[in-house]
């Protein structure tokens, strides 16, 4: 800092003011000393600053790679985190390491605070003991471990839109792609078989086993394909599951939507690409990240004690992966070669 003072010819402790992002200089001389820290290579020894403080202001997000859902929370939480003066350090979980490993290295790091994206329901009291350490919150289920905070989607809710949708299409063979213990995945199959269940459609619940990736979509098409008689829709548990769906029925000639409707689940970017045009359900990933860095401030800045889960409500986005099944699809009258 000493060097970039000389270089512009001001005060060390109005390059500090500079470098910190603090308030006073003015526009001219922030400019000039973010050029000259520039020119000069300077970096600021973030690992120092924090130990001279006596509070790290850091919240640890631990996600996934798989789901696009977890991509598009991180990236809302980092305008909301610096609005509140917070910043943001990530750990991925990966299959070389634990949940716990990872949430032990944002400890490290000296995280104040733990935002979990879609963690697998691990024993409540291992997630507990963490919560004694540092507020903790849930984004996409809620454990139940003692002391957390979450913020999730009515994922039965969901659901059960999607069934209400293709029952109003005209179907009534509908299919459910089943996530099994992945977070959501519970509730999204309780969804499914309380909306058949409700259109009377009990006794034709068909539940296909799979999880949140493309490959559990394409095997559950291949499934469906060998059958003597599909269902005309199917409801993934997730956009990928719903990708790998369309995809696989794609190419053995079966037409979305005319010959089987997909809904997905997440309503994420891939969703929205041309060549899919997905029906899903939305999940407000910015909604998610705004509520969680609210509930770690309330805790740490506010002194909120008490656990708060918060369950936002979905909305079904309809687009061309549905429409009415074949056989109840008008046809055009046929003609007897006179004009009309």
């Amino acid at each position: 800092m000493a060097d970039v003072a000389a270089r512009v010819g001001v005060s060390r402790q109005l390059v500090s003011l500079v470098l910190g992002g603090r308030p006073g200089p003015s526009a001219t001389a922030r400019e000039q000393i973010l050029r000259a820290a520039e020119e000069l290579g300077y970096r600021a020894d973030t690992a120092a600053r924090l130990l001279r403080r006596t509070r790290s202001r850091q919240v640890g997000v631990l996600f996934t790679l798989e789901h696009p859902l977890d991509a598009h929370v991180v990236e809302a939480v980092y305008p909301v985190a610096a609005e509140l003066g917070y910043s943001v350090v990530l750990s991925a979980m990966l299959t070389t390491r634990t949940e716990r490993e990872s949430i032990d290295d944002l400890l490290g790091l000296r995280c104040e605070a733990l935002i979990l994206i879609g963690m697998s329901a691990e024993a409540p009291t291992d997630l507990a003991k963490v919560a004694e350490l540092v507020p903790v919150v849930e984004i996409g289920q809620r454990t139940g471990a003692p002391g957390t905070d979450s913020v999730r989607t009515a994922d039965a809710r969901g659901v059960h839109q999607a069934v209400d949708h293709l029952v109003s299409l005209g179907h009534r063979d509908i299919s459910h792609v089943d996530g099994g213990d992945l977070p959501g995945a519970r509730e999204r199959l309780r969804g499914y078989r309380d909306g058949m269940a409700a259109h009377g459609l009990a006794d034709r619940a068909d539940v296909l086993p799979g999880d949140y990736t493309e490959e559990s979509g394409a095997r559950a098409a291949r499934v469906l394909l060998a059958r003597e008689r599909p269902p005309t829709a199917v409801v993934a548990c997730n956009d990928l599951c719903a990708l790998g769906l369309v995809g696989t029925l794609s190419r053995a000639g079966s037409s979305v939507p005319d010959d089987i409707s997909v809904v997905g689940y997440d309503d994420s970017r891939t969703a929205r690409l041309p060549f899919l045009q997905l029906t899903s359900v939305r999940q407000d990933a910015a909604e998610m990240a705004r509520l969680a860095v609210r509930s770690v401030a309330e805790r740490l800045d506010d002194g909120r004690t008490e656990s708060r889960h918060l369950v936002l409500e979905p909305v079904l986005a309809v687009r061309g992966s549905t429409g009415a099944p074949r056989r109840d699809r008008s046809r055009p009258a046929p003609s007897d070669g006179k004009r009309p």
